[in-house]
């Protein structure tokens, strides 16, 4: 892997992981181009162990006042217990075995890469629509915290979202506005939720990298080899995480989510006729 590579790849898992358009779609779809896949499979299980890394640092960063308060009073700030409840709907897809043989079938390729990118934009449009619908109901809307309900419906919404081309944060904003959250909490929540899926990710790909290679020697072997670019690869997925997340936090309360929208219903549309024209890498 060179260093393009992985300012590239960095790139997109940092914007796409935050901006509700599905880092995990744009990847499996950058890989199904002819002569644009960067990686083969083993450097691309590496890279995406790494680039969690990357990813979850942001999320450290800007929220580290939220996570400082529940590691002080992880009792009297409901707020932790909120995450492990909403971070249970992911964990039981991962679990049960005919939703994890369905989610392992199609984590890869582009077979349903067009339906859910546009699945995507159909959520967004009608988070918009809730969302604005309720703002002409009540012009001046109280800001709301999280509670139970928020929670195991954003929980839901997130399992959904591993679904490579569903937007992890945009569907997990639509679960907090359809569930009665304004769009500045749901997305504060729906960022702060994104922790423990990223950590438990390369957590999983952490130990199927070590087993696939036969011990932690040869692990960290391969990441010494591929030093350069991946620390490359990281940085730059930290940086461009961070730039998504203050974005969404400072404009999601007056920005339309339809531009956003559009643009994932063109990339599905566009997904559909590379099937169609055999484009695309099986």
């Amino acid at each position: 892997m060179n260093i393009i590579n992985a300012v590239v790849l960095g790139l997109i898992q940092g914007l796409a992981e935050f901006l509700p358009i599905s880092s995990s779609g744009h990847l499996n779809l950058m890989q199904a181009l002819p002569g644009v896949n960067v990686v083969n499979e083993e450097q691309q299980l590496l890279f995406n162990i790494l680039l969690h890394v990357g990813t979850l640092l942001p999320l450290l960063v800007v929220f580290w006042k939220d996570w400082w308060r529940m590691l002080r009073h992880p009792i009297r700030n409901n707020t932790l217990l909120l995450l492990i409840i909403a971070s249970l709907p992911a964990l039981a897809a991962v679990l049960i075995p005919p939703v994890k043989a369905f989610l392992d079938k199609y984590q890869t390729g582009t077979t349903l890469l067009s339906v859910c990118f546009l699945f995507t934009g159909f959520l967004l449009l009608l988070t918009q629509w809730i969302a604005k619908r309720r703002e002409h109901r009540q012009p001046k809307p109280h800001s709301t915290s999280p509670g139970l309900w928020n929670a195991i419906v954003m929980g839901c919404m997130q399992a959904v979202g591993i679904l490579p081309g569903v937007s992890r944060s945009g569907s997990t904003i639509f679960g907090g506005v359809a569930s009665g959250l304004n769009r500045e909490t749901a997305a504060k929540f729906g960022f702060m939720m994104s922790a423990p899926a990223i950590l438990a990710a390369f957590l999983k790909e952490s130990y199927q990298a070590v087993s696939g290679s036969g011990g932690f020697t040869p692990f960290l072997a391969a990441i010494r080899a591929e030093l350069i670019p991946i620390a490359v690869g990281v940085a730059v997925a930290a940086v461009s995480g961070y730039l998504a997340i203050r974005f969404m936090l400072k404009t999601i309360a007056k920005a339309s989510l339809v531009w956003f929208a559009l643009y994932v219903i063109l990339l599905g549309i566009a997904v559909i006729v590379m099937q169609r024209l055999g484009i695309l890498l099986a």
